[in-house]
Formats: structure tokens, C-alpha cells, sequence
């Protein structure tokens, strides 16, 4: 059963992200991933976003998920996306 995740995020430095958001592709493709979709936040229809952007990536199954952010590769990385961003990742299986 497929698996996605959808990460939230606010920029800090916009030029880290795009240097995060470079490298951040290869990493979940070894494992798999392939980005579905990102987009800019247009209006809150019920609560509030405290986000600017939302991505949503998906995976052949959680264990694909899980290995890719466990991979060393991603995780020599993260100490940019932490420089770059605020981000949330939240995990989802797929249900159908």
C-alpha cells in the first residue's frame, strides 16, 4: 500500500531552501519518492495555516517512507533543511 507525506513549511532563509529543496529530490527517489505536488498557502477555508507552503510526496509504502528518512543521504541534509525552514513532515498510508 502506497505512503505519502505532506510537510508543511515557512522559509527562513530562501536560499538554503532552494539549495535543501535541490538536493532534497535524489534522496527520496533512491527510495522511491516522487513529489506529487507543492503549492503556495491561498486561503485558510476552515482554521488557520501558519505555513507558507505545503508539498505532498508519495512512496511504493511506508517502509520505503521510513528507509528514505533514515537514509544517511537525507539525513546529511537535514541539519539544512533545519537552517532553511520551519517543517512539519507528517507520515500517511494510503487507504483505499
Amino acid at each position: 500500500m502506497s505512503a505519502f507525506f505532506i510537510a508543511t513549511v515557512t522559509i527562513k532563509d530562501g536560499d538554503k531552501f532552494q539549495d535543501y529543496a535541490s538536493k532534497f529530490g535524489a534522496t527520496a527517489a533512491a527510495h522511491g519518492g516522487k513529489p506529487l505536488l507543492r503549492g503556495k498557502v491561498g486561503k485558510a477555508l476552515a482554521g488557520s495555516a501558519s505555513h507558507e507552503i505545503a508539498a505532498v510526496v508519495v512512496f511504493p509504502d511506508m517502509a520505503a517512507l521510513e528507509s528514505w528518512h533514515a537514509s544517511d543521504a537525507y539525513q546529511a541534509i537535514i541539519p539544512l533543511r533545519n537552517q532553511a525552514a520551519d517543517m512539519t513532515i507528517i507520515a500517511y498510508e494510503a487507504v483505499n
